[in-house]
């Protein structure tokens, strides 16, 4: 959710009433939102500000979402996509599959599942995107190349230390259990002992800060951070 928060979103809607709604929702989980009320006006927007996430509707007017989406994966094979629609229509089903989607929703809208779409589609962001984590005491990590920073200096990771700390960036909205990192980090079950968890997590600490990483004491580990910033170049 704290990633989320930072993230623009387009969303484009051409009946007024659902526009001004799902708006309000989404302006409570991320910080920009540009809504727009046909396909044609988007280019403007993803020509000048940075979008994270797209929403659509498939009936638009004119050119509709599906062929929207079409010609933007042409340029754009990885930003997340969720398409909307009042029907399930088998052939917009069909034609969906192609388009990489995050997420295609029925309307009306289940703000749950639109709120667990949104989630998804952070993940995605964080496989494939060019983010900078930014920590608390100056570090900095770069989520695709998965390198470590303090200023201009790279701080080496190990192969466990970086599947740790991916880990708990993308499950950062909760509390993860020490038998759940040790399951997602080693492969070996036998190599997954306490000690082991305990010794990767105390070195990660030394190199994010120890504040980082917050204990909660019989119950498991949290990650806290500050900003992103995205990489441009």
């Amino acid at each position: 959710n704290s990633i989320l928060r930072k993230m623009s979103i387009l969303y484009i809607e051409d009946e007024i009433s659902i526009r001004e709604n799902v708006k309000k929702v989404l302006l409570l989980l991320c910080e920009k939102v540009y809504d727009i009320d046909c396909s044609e006006k988007a280019k403007d927007i993803l020509n000048n500000n940075h979008i994270d996430i797209i929403i659509s509707d498939i009936n638009l007017p004119n050119i509709n979402g599906i062929d929207f989406i079409k010609a933007l994966r042409e340029i754009d094979k990885t930003i997340p996509v969720i398409l909307l629609s009042a029907y399930t229509n088998k052939e917009y089903l069909l034609e969906a599959t192609k388009l990489k989607l995050v997420d295609y929703l029925t309307k009306p809208i289940d703000f749950k599942e639109l709120n667990q779409a949104l989630q998804k589609s952070v993940i995605d962001i964080l496989d494939n995107s060019r983010y900078i984590i930014n920590f608390l005491n100056e570090v900095k990590y770069n989520v695709l190349h998965k390198k470590l920073y303090l200023k201009e200096s790279e701080i080496t990771l190990t192969s466990k230390e970086v599947i740790l700390l991916d880990f708990l960036i993308k499950n950062n909205n909760r509390i993860v259990s020490h038998d759940e990192l040790k399951f997602n980090v080693w492969e070996d079950s036998f190599e997954a002992s306490d000690s082991a968890l305990k010794n990767l997590l105390n070195k990660l600490r030394k190199k994010i800060g120890k504040e980082s990483i917050l204990n909660i004491s019989g119950v498991g580990f949290r990650i806290q951070f500050g900003d992103l910033d995205y990489l441009k170049n």
